[in-house]
């Protein structure tokens, strides 16, 4: 027995009237994340070089965008919407916690190759 697809995105504020119609919706959204990506890419402004948390403003906005494309990829075009919620949880899950523990990875390393071009030197040696 074949079920009906959810036909929204943006938690519904967005509905389609057929799956055609969807897919070229996300299609549009994707495009629109990744030209305004490439458009911060090629001019990089200059209030966005600021820094927050380790890293430039305007790599967070990048990695905050990629995140989004990640979840709507996943969610609509790999069909995650259509699973059940412990599956879900589990795939969300465990992606934020290896993202996380990825940035938090680029923090620190990004940190010490940073320091080590500044000043020259090594500080472990393992």
């Amino acid at each position: 027995m074949a079920h009906a697809h959810k036909l929204g995105i943006l938690r519904g504020l967005i509905t389609f009237k057929s799956v055609t119609h969807k897919i070229w919706g996300v299609l549009i959204l994707l495009t629109i994340v990744t030209t305004v990506e490439v458009v911060l890419g090629i001019y990089k402004p200059e209030p966005l070089k600021a820094h927050f948390l380790g890293m430039k403003l305007l790599n967070w906005i990048f990695i905050i965008l990629t995140i989004v494309k990640a979840y709507y990829i996943t969610w609509d075009f790999m069909h995650m919407r259509d699973e059940v919620k412990a599956l879900r949880r589990m795939v969300v899950w465990t992606t934020v916690f290896l993202i996380i523990y990825l940035i938090f990875i680029l923090l620190q390393e990004g940190g010490y190759v940073f320091d080590v071009f500044k000043n020259g030197y090594i500080k472990t040696d393992f």
